[in-house]
């Protein structure tokens, strides 16, 4: 065998050969490495650093080199040449749409943006503070309940229905949330806008009979839903692809997919780069800032990346998207206090030793609030560019033949068999 690893336990003595399939070994081969009358090895991986949970075709990404693709396409002509629904339509089916096929998609998306009013009642059900992150996740799994058969998980064209649904209706509850905590009468989806366009309006709209945004936003917000459709297994695709496996319907994971995206680890950390250039609070400070990092005592938010140990390339195409936005909203006045720190802490030894680069979080962040979005909101518009992605994700994981229900395995560290004493004797 030449594409194998040679293993030898030193415990034993023993020597075992490990196939090699694309760069990987199974861990159930491991398995076999043991001593006589013990459990077979195992590997002990907190947060999946360096296990692979799944073969898929959708996202490639090359961190070192700082290269995305969606199956197969560059985010960067995906970012300049499509639009969302047709990124979205290229996430699910795995080619580009012809003129026919993005007109039909454009139109099942656009006949399903609708709720049902009992969903409208449900959300008006919230506190007035509620968080939006938290009446999105939680409308998004009552949508199993309105579409029962849903859980037909095995038949393709019910599988494509329920994608189409849930793609169609994530700006529609997430314009809801908004302006539930607003206090402000929900505005129904208006189908002669597109994706984009009808998502803006059900935010923004007031009186007007119509609502018409700048061309500028509507492209901008475009790109930043297209840079967060899919990326990898992160945490919130991991999320969903584990509770998919028990074969539960697509609403249900993708609502385990949207509370893990809800953690600060994960959709918060642009609001996090807002509230650190906040308490920097002028270029003057950052030296004093760069320092207090070096020491430990302040947290640069924003660069670097768990994948990326180069520059991120959706960040690049962001910084871009900046000059569009601020042209139409003026210009954020901590934009200034981003670009020094980005300078300094490019040319500072400390951070391209350690491979800190901006992030996507960088410069997201100011686009939002740009767009007079609340820091809470961020993670809700996160959460709708990633939905084709997790549907992509969840509906490659269905028909997997590999894949099996998700049960890692533990390293038990407690007391072991002790007896029972009466409350009495305790």
């Amino acid at each position: 065998m030449t594409d194998s690893l040679t293993v030898r336990d030193n415990r034993t003595g023993r020597e075992y050969e490990l196939a090699i399939t694309d760069g990987t070994i199974r861990a159930a081969d491991l398995k076999q490495i043991a001593v006589d009358g013990e459990v077979g090895l195992a590997t002990y991986d907190p947060g999946f650093v360096n296990t692979a949970s799944c073969r898929s075709s959708v996202t490639y990404i090359d961190g070192d080199a700082g290269i995305l693709e969606y199956r197969g396409y560059p985010i960067e002509q995906l970012a300049e040449h499509s639009t969302f629904l047709e990124v979205a339509y290229l996430l699910i089916n795995g080619e580009l749409p012809t003129s026919a096929e993005l007109e039909h998609w454009t139109h099942d998306i656009t006949w399903h943006t609708f709720l049902h009013e009992n969903v409208k009642q449900l959300i008006e059900g919230f506190r007035y503070d509620a968080h939006p992150m938290g009446m999105l996740m939680a409308s998004v799994s009552a949508l199993s309940t309105f579409y029962p058969e849903a859980k037909n998980i095995t038949d393709a064209d019910n599988r494509m229905l329920q994608i189409t649904r849930l793609i169609a209706k994530m700006p529609t509850l997430g314009a809801f949330a908004y302006r539930h905590q607003l206090g402000k009468p929900y505005v129904y989806p208006d189908n002669r806008l597109s994706y984009t366009e009808n998502f803006l309006a059900m935010l923004f709209k007031m009186s007007e009979p119509s609502y018409q945004a700048d061309p500028r936003l509507v492209k901008a917000l475009d790109i930043l839903l297209i840079l967060h459709a899919d990326h990898e297994q992160n945490c919130s695709t991991n999320a969903v692809r584990s509770v998919g496996s028990s074969e539960v319907d697509p609403y249900s994971a993708v609502g385990a997919g949207i509370g893990a995206l809800f953690g600060p680890l994960h959709g918060g950390a642009n609001e996090a780069v807002l509230a650190m250039l906040r308490r920097i609070g002028s270029t003057d400070n950052i030296p004093a800032f760069i320092e207090g990092v070096k020491a430990g005592k302040e947290k640069l938010m924003g660069f670097g990346h768990r994948v990326y140990k180069n520059f991120d390339p959706r960040a690049t195409i962001i910084k871009k998207a900046c000059d569009d936005v601020f042209e139409v909203t003026g210009v954020n006045p901590l934009l200034k206090i981003a670009q020094e720190l980005e300078r300094i802490a490019l040319a500072d030894e400390y951070f391209v030793k350690r491979k800190l680069y901006p992030n996507v979080d960088f410069y997201s962040g100011l686009i939002y609030e740009a767009l007079q979005f609340p820091p809470e909101m961020f993670t809700v518009l996160f959460a709708i560019g990633r939905t084709p992605g997790w549907l992509a994700q969840w509906n490659e994981l269905v028909q997997d033949k590999d894949q099996k229900i998700a049960r890692p395995k533990q390293i038990y560290t407690g007391i072991r068999t002790r007896d029972f004493v009466a409350i009495g004797d305790r």
